[in-house]
């Protein structure tokens, strides 16, 4: 089968700052490729037009047009066009697209078009209690009712994208995946003598619940201080303070103890995040605004027990109290004792890591994923 993924993310150095979109599909390509598949990658938003190869997989990018007020329809149809000359010349059988502002509406496209929900930006305003503007809620309610098939990632987000956009559209759940080969790893807890980690990654931002985060460090360095809290990730601005930095944000809510055992490292390439997964001894999130998070299916690979939150989507990832801890964000007692349990008990550690490694492998394995994608594209290849 060829497939091509439309994309405004991806994680190459030729393309940019690449989020969890981009990481998902990045291991859902590779195993497609790995069992035989022919992959094109469409990225558009990039600062050239360029075609190149990499581990077997095309790459387009795509440079936006410009022109004022039409910039949208403009690019809209440079896309329209390469996917339909692309399919014509028989490259490309089936495309799949995120709903992230709609960059399908409107496109008419000559091969099936399958739009994958990781949560449009009306979703994530949503959970995030934030206005979301009306042209991208206009154009990815038009792009899902256009589209010939639906996933998502989670039935949270299904069910909810549905009720935001007052629809009703059928949907199939294919969860996010990772990698498994990329993921192996033989120990549950730091390494000896080393101080016990807890271990943030992605980006700064309050719907990830960064805001939250100083208030449960608190608690735990009260009763933990030798613990220490790393952060790695892209600073960001906040919309609702309009401060430049959510880093600048947080320094505050930290006491000055705290404080003194907090590292952020900024942003790092993605080839880099598994050192520091494997170094922490736990990893957290807890955030307000997800559909399925590939971090955390990373950390759970990697057997580093979670405590995450327990918003929406997250029974489909973590069984509380087996395989992680799912808690509320704002419930910073609860959080901050879930975490020095973890920091205190190493058998609990083992057998949380262990269970996490199996949840992946049985269910968020890049080879079972990349099969159901293969098997729900075939239904619209055979109408």
């Amino acid at each position: 089968m060829k497939i091509a993924f439309l994309t405004p993310e991806y994680p190459h150095e030729r393309v940019g700052h690449s989020g969890g979109i981009g990481t998902s599909i990045k291991h859902l390509a590779q195993a497609l490729v790995t069992q035989g598949h022919s992959i094109s990658l469409l990225i558009y938003g990039q600062t050239e037009d360029a075609i190149f190869v990499v581990d077997g997989i095309t790459i387009y990018l795509i440079k936006n047009k410009k022109f004022k007020g039409l910039s949208w329809w403009l690019t809209r149809q440079k896309i329209e066009r390469l996917i339909n000359r692309l399919h014509s010349e028989d490259k490309i059988d089936i495309v799949e697209a995120p709903d992230w502002t709609g960059i399908t509406s409107f496109m008419r496209l000559h091969c099936p078009l399958i739009i994958r929900q990781n949560g449009s930006d009306t979703y994530f305003c949503h959970l995030d209690h934030r206005p979301v503007k009306a042209i991208n809620k206009f154009h990815e309610k038009k792009a899902l009712q256009s589209a010939d098939g639906i996933l998502a990632v989670s039935q949270f987000t299904g069910e909810l994208t549905n009720t935001l956009f007052g629809i009703s559209l059928d949907f199939k759940v294919i969860p996010n995946s990772i990698t498994l080969t990329d993921f192996e790893c033989d120990t549950v807890s730091n390494q000896p003598n080393s101080p016990p980690t807890i271990l943030y990654f992605g980006t700064l931002i309050r719907k990830k619940g960064l805001l939250e985060l100083p208030y449960i460090f608190n608690a735990v360095h009260s009763r933990f201080p030798g613990a220490q809290l790393i952060l790695v990730g892209k600073d960001s601005p906040d919309i609702k303070t309009q401060s430049h930095s959510t880093w600048a944000l947080m320094q505050p809510l930290f006491r000055a103890s705290a404080l003194e055992q907090v590292r952020y490292l900024g942003p790092m390439p993605y080839s880099e995040m598994r050192t520091h997964i494997e170094q922490a001894t736990i990893c957290v999130f807890p955030t307000f605004a997800e559909a399925l998070p590939v971090s955390w299916l990373e950390a759970m690979a990697l057997k580093r027990p979670v405590v995450a939150s327990n918003v929406g989507w997250a029974k489909d990832i973590i069984d509380d109290g087996v395989n992680g801890y799912l808690v509320h964000p704002t419930d910073h007692s609860t959080y901050s004792e879930h975490i020095v349990s973890l920091l205190n008990d190493a058998e609990e550690r083992q057998v949380m890591g262990e269970a996490a490694r199996q949840k992946i492998e049985s269910h968020f394995s890049s080879e079972i994923v990349a099969a159901q994608s293969v098997a729900f594209y075939q239904t619209y290849l055979d109408i």
